[in-house]
Parts: structure tokens; sequence; C-alpha cells
């Protein structure tokens, strides 16, 4: 019996996947912290031969060069893909023979890539899982638009054929196994499923249950923007992406991480938000563990800018190492641990108040000035009367927009407003962090609306 198993990258929104008979095994888009899927493997008992690249990854750096390297599998990628190294170039239809019981058929399937690939799996007979990459999603498929603007019209109909290819070429029970679609940014609509199967997706998958030019015209009004740091992966990937160093960084003291912050390097303290807002290091910024850390930094940090990590513990500086890593940060510049007191070195530490929907409600009059840094979606579903949106990639292009403030910073949950908030602290603006769902806006009293506005911010 063929087993397949997930491995989870939560901060990315991706999987990866290791296939094997109990003998040999598969791997499907590793991340660059392959070790990972060694120890997978070594739980499971069974030596990888074959390791599988549905595409050049644009959200994070691959582990697939090096893992392949490390335990002498092959590595298969398109062989249209131009790769900068040796690997083993695969094409539509082709078969490949992993161990004595698993076939793994290659499928082109472009639209989130020109190159894109998927892998139906079977054991003897037919397939009986589909390891889809960035094409067919649940409930989704692969945004079209990383490409640039004159590939995404032509790879948005192509993602759709190859959805439809995979719905007729594979058996409605195969189970699919997409690389994305888990909050990541490469997947065009979010869903919240984690299991599929072919039958599953031709009832829900709107490529599946759209006409082509019906499905085109919602999947491209419904783009948004994608993390700034996309632009450095597929680069990162073609080359072949060495092996990650996840040994900790020289400890900085506070002469140190003073020196650092007046360099303007980003010292980014790793606690979270309330904690942040209650007391830190003037200077320093906020990107929590406890969420999308690494997409937003990623997103926002001027690309090459030293990164001192400050945080409670080695672990939680391992942890935030591990997640760098991914996209390419590669070595932290330094690192503290301990309490904001000690990273200080004596001086004062910066706070700033944190408050609800409730809060605003009951202080604001029209002076009050409210931030909305959600995305364009969000913000034309509904959004507060009068508030100014500024999306949280925008907000350090347009920091000669604010005023003194104080400025009220909302999202939908707390965590984008709380790196915005930490990021204008450290610009000295005066901030107020909104730690709330944005579901109480309305029940707190607030004026909803989802009719347009443009709204400036006014010293």
């Amino acid at each position: 019996m063929i087993t397949v198993l997930p491995i989870d990258t939560p901060g990315l929104g991706d999987r990866t996947y290791l296939a094997h008979d109990g003998a040999v095994a598969l791997v499907v888009d590793p991340q660059r912290d392959y070790d990972r899927v060694l120890g997978l493997a070594r739980a499971a008992g069974v030596r990888i031969t074959h390791v599988f690249e549905s595409h050049i990854h644009n959200d994070y750096v691959t582990g697939g060069y090096e893992l392949a390297r490390e335990v002498g599998a092959q590595y298969l990628l398109n062989a249209d893909d131009p790769v900068s190294f040796e690997r083993v170039g695969v094409r539509d239809g082709d078969v490949v023979e992993v161990g004595d019981r698993m076939r793994v058929r290659v499928l082109l399937t472009p639209g989130h890539t020109h190159t894109h690939l998927s892998f139906a799996l079977s054991e003897g007979g037919e397939p009986f899982a589909a390891f889809t990459g960035g094409s067919l999603l649940y409930g989704s498929t692969g945004r079209p638009d990383l490409l640039g603007p004159d590939h995404t019209d032509a790879l948005a109909h192509a993602q759709w054929h190859s959805a439809r290819r995979l719905a007729d070429e594979l058996p409605d029970t195969t189970a699919v196994y997409p690389t994305h679609g888990f909050g990541s940014f490469c997947s065009a609509t979010q869903s919240e499923a984690t299991t599929g199967t072919i039958r599953q997706e031709k009832l829900s998958n709107p490529a599946l249950t759209r006409e082509l030019d019906g499905y085109v015209e919602e999947l491209l009004a419904g783009l948004d923007a994608y993390p700034a740091y996309y632009a450095h992966m597929a680069p990162a990937n073609s080359a072949g992406p060495g092996r990650p160093d996840l040994s900790p960084p020289a400890e900085a003291d506070p002469a140190e991480l003073r020196r650092r912050i007046a360099a303007h390097e980003w010292v980014v303290d790793l606690r979270s938000r309330t904690a942040f807002a209650s007391g830190h290091v003037a200077g320093t910024v906020n990107f929590g563990l406890d969420g999308p850390f690494v997409t937003y930094l990623g997103w926002l940090i001027p690309w090459g800018t030293p990164v001192t990590l400050v945080g409670e513990t080695v672990e939680d500086v391992a942890e935030a190492q591990r997640e760098l890593v991914r996209i390419g940060i590669d070595r932290p510049a330094a690192m503290a641990t301990g309490r904001p007191e000690d990273w200080a070195g004596g001086e004062p530490l910066r706070r700033y108040p944190t408050a609800t929907f409730a809060d605003l409600a009951a202080e604001r009059d029209q002076r009050t000035v409210v931030l909305d840094v959600r995305r364009n979606w969000e913000r034309a579903e509904q959004h507060i009367a009068g508030s100014t949106h500024i999306p949280i990639h925008e907000v350090l292009d347009r920091l000669d927009e604010m005023p003194a403030g104080p400025i009220w910073v909302h999202c939908a949950g707390g965590y984008r407003a709380g790196v915005v908030a930490a990021l204008l602290d450290a610009h000295g603006v005066d901030v107020v962090a909104i730690d709330d769902t944005f579901d109480n806006a309305g029940p707190a009293g607030l004026p909803l609306t989802s009719a347009p506005e443009h709204q400036e911010i006014h010293a």
C-alpha cells in the first residue's frame, strides 16, 4: 500500500508531500528546510529516490535541488524550465517508475506558469493520487499573474484548460494534493478545504463549474497584490539554491542593537503584538511569530536589508530563522534573547496603546484618523465610513501622508494592524493599535459601508 504524507508550511500556506511504498519514497515540491522531509523519511524507514518539482516556485526557495543531491535521488523538473544545474528533464506523458510499485505520469498543466507540471501517482493500475502543485487547488486554482501582465490573460485561459484536463483524465476517486491553497498568495482565491478528490472539485471548483469566459473574468477581477519578495524566488530557484544554514547567529548586545537600528537595519521583535505595544526598544519593528510572520516581513522589508532577530527564547529565534530561509533570507545579522529591558541597555522602552473597536467608537470624533490596512477586496466588502485605506504593503512608501497622530490602525484580526503600528511607531508616528476582529466594528456602533471612498489623511 502506498502512503502519502503531507508536510505543512503554514507560514507560507504550502504543502510538501512524501509518498512511499514502505521501501522507497518520492517527494513533491520540498521546502528549503528539507530536514523535515528527511526526518519523515527516517521515521517511515524509507529511502528517497525521486524528487519532483511541479514548477519554478514564486513564493518560496525550493529545497529540492539540495535534497536530491544529499540523498542521491533523481531531481525531476520540466525539461523546458531554464535552469542552470543538472536535473532530469521530463515532459508531458512521461512515466517515471519509482521502486517496484509506484508509477508517476507527468501531465503538462500550464496556468500558474507556462511549464507547470502535475504528477499522477498509480500503483499498478489507475491513478489514485494527483500532485497538482499550483494548478488545481481545493476550491480554486493557482493565480496566473505572477509572471507579469503580458502573460496573465494567456495563463488564465490555460489554467481553465489544465483543470479540465485533470478532471477529464483522472478517475473521480483520485485524491488531489496541491502545493498551494492553504493561505498561500499563490492561490487565486482562498478555500477552507484541506482535502479533496476530483469528484469533489467537479462540484465546487470554479474552473470546473464555470465556462471559460466566466471563469477567466471572475479570476482576473479577483486578483489582488502579492508579496514583493516573490520577485526574487524564481531566479533563486532557477540557479539551484544551496543548503540552508540554520546555525544560530551571533549574539548582539544593547550597544550593537542600537548601532544596527541607527544604520536603518531591521531589528525584528518576535513577541506578540500586545507584548510589543506594552514595551519595546525604540526603533525596533514587530512581526510576531503568532501570525504570518515571514509573508509580511518578506513583503515589507527593503530586499537585502540586514535582519537582527530578538525574541524571548533561543527557540523563538530558531523558528524565525527557519521561516526566513524559506524565502531566501539566509543569515540573520545577529540575535538577542530575553526581555526588552535586556535589549534596551538602560534606555527607556517605548510604548503605545492597544484598543478595541468599542474603544474607537467611544473615542472617535471628526478629528480621529482611522487607518484601514486590509487588502483591497476586504475594503470593498465593508469598511468603516470615513476611514482611510492604505494596504499594509503600501504603508512604508506612503509615510509622508501620515500626520503626527494619533492614528488608530486596524485590519481584520489584529496582526497586520500590529505590524503597521510598530512600523509607524519606529518612524515616530503616534499610534493606537486596534487589537480586535473587524466583525466587532459594527456591533460597537461604528458606521460601516461598502461604498467606494477617497479619504485623505490630513495632519
